[in-house]
């Protein structure tokens, strides 16, 4: 079984490309035009076993936000046709990463039922040219494309750097449990 996609989107503010195959090393390349959020992507992928290929042009001049938030849909839609029907998957999956004085928790259900619930108190501002606040859009998309259940909550942290990495690994590691195969499930 091959579970990979290839998803393309193109609106008035962004052109994403976008290729996910769920059973990977972390292999690809990543480009966004953002490189805190190039990085995060690249923890995913390589934290997520997933190997992925994001090339993103967007209106950067107007911020990140719809570059942000269209690779977290174009992303999640990925990740939904990759999963096809989701017959033998784990479905759950629970991470906790620490990154240095922060930490995260993500817990997720591969359910078919899109709903994020999101707690971090992320200091305002940027990291780059990457809004902080963005993280939180990010997942919200992911989560709605893809039809997850996810709960992710960063608990702790002063550096938003940390925080926002160890989001960002919390969900790879959660999403890698959850869509493994599973031999012993039959349904």
């Amino acid at each position: 079984m091959t579970r990979t996609a290839r998803i393309e989107r193109r609106t008035q503010e962004t052109q994403v490309a976008l290729s996910l195959g769920l059973d990977g090393t972390g292999a690809g390349a990543r480009t966004t035009g953002l490189g805190f959020f190039d990085h995060m992507l690249d923890l995913l992928a390589r934290h997520g076993r997933l190997d992925l290929d994001v090339a993103v042009t967007g209106d950067l001049e107007t911020g990140g936000h719809h570059t942000v938030e269209d690779t977290g849909i174009v992303f999640g839609q990925a990740l939904d046709r990759a999963l096809a029907d989701r017959r033998g998957i784990v479905r759950y999956g629970h991470a906790v990463v620490p990154m240095d004085e922060a930490r995260a928790s993500c817990t997720l259900d591969i359910s078919g039922r899109p709903y994020l619930a999101f707690a971090a108190a992320l200091p305002p501002g940027a990291t780059g040219t990457f809004d902080h606040e963005l993280t939180e859009e990010f997942f919200r998309a992911v989560a709605s494309a893809a039809k997850l259940t996810l709960h992710l909550e960063v608990e702790r942290g002063t550096n938003a750097h940390h925080m926002i990495e160890a989001a960002f690994k919390a969900f790879a590691r959660a999403l890698r449990q959850a869509a493994a195969i599973d031999p012993d499930e039959t349904g």
